[in-house]
């Protein structure tokens, strides 16, 4: 683990097996510097225990970052469980997954995210405390997705009026990869503001339904990167930007609500120079975990919420426009900051 590639100093990698249940998960807390570390549980049927590995690392230094742009109380940690989210999920399995965040003793919240929903959390919930995004409780917010999507679409709108000229999507051709939780609420912000929807999932059930509700156009999971359309909007899971992917682009924006987007970082100056603009991915989706603070905090404030996202869009904006200034790509002007912000809080 230590020598791999995303391993970035993270104060601590935590490993579960529960033989009754069947779970096999993985705890990364990344940082605490700016408070308890906060981020949702992924289940995934991973080919190996290194992607698994790769994944929780990406995943929980990603969320530390996240938390200090949204400039929450949180450090980064995520928890991601192998497993198929169609066919392995049991009570058990869920509880013995609640008995290892709780072993933790507060180091570390979860909440939903890729594969996990509102149900599995709350049965987790019955073994510890230190879950979020439930629909009980005195500061319950629910699933946290729409809100994510909402901070989604606004910075599709920030990062629009800096590649267009125009905030405006009326008329703009956006091709979606996955139409998820968060992906789907996103469609439907798109399609209100007038947006030509091309969409795809290897959910069929999901695009079906997204493309009644919003006249979208569908296309095979591979064929989305050929879209001819203004503006590419990943939804789904991480390292679709990469060598291949990106000349087969022909958009001019790339602005979704996936996480770690870029296969490396270094991918972000290629984007740079193809023309497109890029909204960092744990800029632009920080509305969840936006959310989820609201309810650890024990006393839900939609009112919070709402400021701590328009704040986060106005820094998302600051990042695009001094990424546009200094001709530096915007993941590394985000990545800077985020830095900067944690390396304070140690101070």
């Amino acid at each position: 683990m230590f020598d791999n590639s995303s391993f970035d100093n993270h104060e601590g990698v935590h490993f579960f097996n529960d033989e009754k249940s069947g779970l096999r998960a993985i705890i990364a807390i990344h940082s605490t510097a700016l408070g308890p570390s906060s981020g949702g549980t992924r289940m995934w049927d991973y080919p190996d225990s290194v992607s698994m590995i790769t994944d929780a690392l990406r995943l929980s230094q990603g969320m530390s970052y996240k938390n200090a742009m949204a400039s929450i109380p949180h450090g980064g940690g995520k928890a991601v469980i192998w497993g198929n989210s169609k066919t392995d999920k049991t009570e058990a399995l869920f509880r013995a997954f609640g008995r290892a965040v709780d072993s933790l003793q507060g180091q570390y919240w979860t909440a939903e995210d890729v594969g996990i929903d509102t149900a599995d959390i709350e049965i987790a919930a019955q073994e510890t405390k230190f879950a979020a995004g439930l629909t009980t409780g005195a500061a319950a917010s629910g699933d946290p997705s729409p809100v994510t999507a909402r901070g989604v679409f606004k910075g599709i709108q920030q990062t629009a009026l800096r590649a267009f000229g125009s905030d405006d999507l009326n008329g703009k051709t956006v091709a979606v990869q996955g139409v998820g939780s968060v992906g789907g609420y996103t469609s439907q912000y798109l399609a209100e503001a007038g947006a030509n929807l091309v969409i795809t999932d290897i959910d069929q059930e999901a695009l079906a339904d997204i493309a009644k509700r919003t006249g979208a156009k569908i296309v095979a999971p591979d064929e989305i990167y050929d879209v001819e359309a203004d503006i590419f909007s990943p939804n789904a899971l991480g390292a679709i930007i990469n060598e291949d992917t990106l000349k087969r682009l022909k958009v001019k924006v790339i602005a979704g609500g996936a996480n770690n987007q870029l296969v490396v970082p270094a991918m972000g100056e290629f984007v740079r120079r193809a023309g497109i603009l890029y909204a960092p991915d744990y800029v632009i989706n920080g509305g969840g975990i936006i959310n989820v603070a609201a309810e650890i905090s024990g006393s839900y404030s939609r009112a919070w919420v709402d400021q701590k996202l328009d704040t986060l869009i106005e820094t998302l904006g600051t990042v695009l426009d001094d990424a546009l200034e200094s001709g530096r790509p915007t993941n590394e002007v985000a990545d800077e900051i985020a830095r900067a912000r944690i390396a304070a809080a140690k101070a």
